[in-house]
């Protein structure tokens, strides 16, 4: 079966690898020059499939109203004339009740926990380096953030997840490097099984491995749309912007560089994140995606007895601090009505501001490399996975700020679908049918 996947990030990398794995001759399109060099570059690289919660969640309208003008703030907003900017927002207000939030973590939770099982399965055959630490720390700086938590704890609680809410002096134990902060927290949550990575390293070795098992990657190549006759998919048209397909021994004497070809396909896996909605709104296949921008910064350990050892999450402002082996990686802020991935000096001064009271010895500031993503946000939280409605077309998207933390999972389970394989997990409330689609 010739299948395309679309999209070089985490979550098209991972897809390629599963859909090889269970016999397809992939082919994966990409218009960057290489993988994950996007929305899978700089994120916080959290694996933490205990903490992985719908921003759509009790309190949360409330507490943006109460940063909204602040300088150092989780959100920015900039309200747009965007009908569909205010479509979504409309939908994510809905999603704000107790009951939805409580059904839409635990189906964020169902696709991250299987994933991270993939991903140790994976590993035990694929061992290499990619920065990987084990636990995730919360930090509470006031009893309002504290409480805003209680809704994910009574989730936690019921589903068995091993979690302990731990004290100021507890939280200085499990990450020494606290002692040097410039604030002291109220409180903790520790998530001991959790665990964090760098996401982009991951993706480079997993398009290696992907190379090796036969998959072609077709690089500096823009989908244009599909081809679909007669309800079903047929191709993907393509322009190759530059020297196109690239993937060792399977490059062909006359691969990439032509303009406006058609690729053939059996099946097309779409996973082109916020760019997806775009692709599939010709089709009459509606997904209510919204690019929500996060940044990060990342910087050289200089003090590593002052330095985290593994990750952390400010709760107060929505900010993580991750360690990859000697560098550290500062991610957060959500910044709506701006589409363009354009740094703003707001948000950068919020992941300074946290790095600086937390670990002041850490790292220079100076010496900090910014970025920003564009996360592919639905209003509820939880993916779109599955069938699009267009025969042989499939979905992998709609992962917002948790795409690494269910990537390999989603990715086994489109493949799943894609070779006619019953996945291993329900997928009830992670399709395009909870939309009533």
């Amino acid at each position: 079966m010739k299948t395309i996947v679309l999209g070089g990030g985490v979550i098209g990398v991972a897809t390629a690898f599963y859909l090889r794995q269970q016999g397809c001759e992939v082919t994966l399109i990409e218009r960057e020059p290489d993988v994950a060099l996007a929305t899978s570059f700089g994120n916080a690289g959290v694996i933490a499939p205990g903490y992985v919660t719908p921003w759509a969640a009790p309190g949360m309208p409330a507490k943006i109203l109460k940063y909204l003008f602040k300088p150092a703030s989780p959100l920015i907003f900039r309200p747009t004339f965007d009908p569909a900017q205010w479509r979504w927002i409309a939908r994510w207000l809905r999603e704000c009740d107790l009951e939805r939030f409580r059904v839409n973590k635990q189906r964020m939770q169902r696709i991250a926990y299987y994933s991270r099982e993939c991903l140790h399965e994976f590993r035990s055959h694929h061992p290499f380096d990619y920065g990987r630490s084990q636990g995730y720390l919360q930090l509470f700086r006031s009893e309002y953030d504290a409480e805003l938590a209680q809704p994910a704890l009574a989730v936690l609680r019921d589903a068995g997840i091993a979690y302990r809410e731990v004290s100021a002096a507890q939280c200085v134990d499990i990450e020494p490097g606290l002692r040097w902060a410039r604030v002291t927290p109220l409180s903790g949550i520790h998530l001991p099984d959790d665990e964090a990575g760098d996401c982009a390293r991951f993706t480079r070795e997993l398009r290696a491995i992907c190379e090796r098992n036969g998959v072609r990657f077709r690089f500096d190549t823009r989908v244009t749309s599909l081809d679909v006759q007669g309800g079903a998919v047929r191709g993907v048209r393509v322009q190759s912007e530059s020297g196109g397909e690239q993937g060792g021994a399977n490059v062909g004497a006359n691969a990439g560089g032509r303009s406006g070809e058609t690729v053939p396909a059996d099946s097309v896996v779409v996973a082109l994140g916020v760019d997806s909605a775009a692709l599939l709104a010709p089709l009459g296949v509606k997904v209510p995606l919204y690019p929500v921008k996060g940044y990060s910064a990342t910087l050289p350990v200089i003090d590593d007895e002052k330095a985290p050892r593994a990750a952390l999450m400010d709760e107060s402002l929505k900010t993580a601090i991750t360690r990859f082996g000697n560098n550290l990686r500062v991610a957060g802020t959500a910044e709506l009505g701006n589409r363009q991935a354009t740094l703003r000096e707001q948000a950068l001064q919020t992941l300074m501001k946290v790095l600086g009271d937390w670990f002041p010895h850490a790292a220079a500031p100076r010496s900090a490399h910014f970025w920003v993503g564009r996360r592919p946000m639905t209003p509820d939280g939880a993916p779109l996975l599955g069938p699009s409605g267009i025969d042989n077309v499939w979905l992998n998207l709609g992962h917002g700020s948790t795409g690494w933390a269910m990537s390999m999972g989603s990715a086994r389970v489109v493949a799943d679908l894609v070779t006619q394989r019953k996945p291993e997990i329900d997928l009830d409330g992670l399709t395009l049918a909870r939309y009533g689609k």
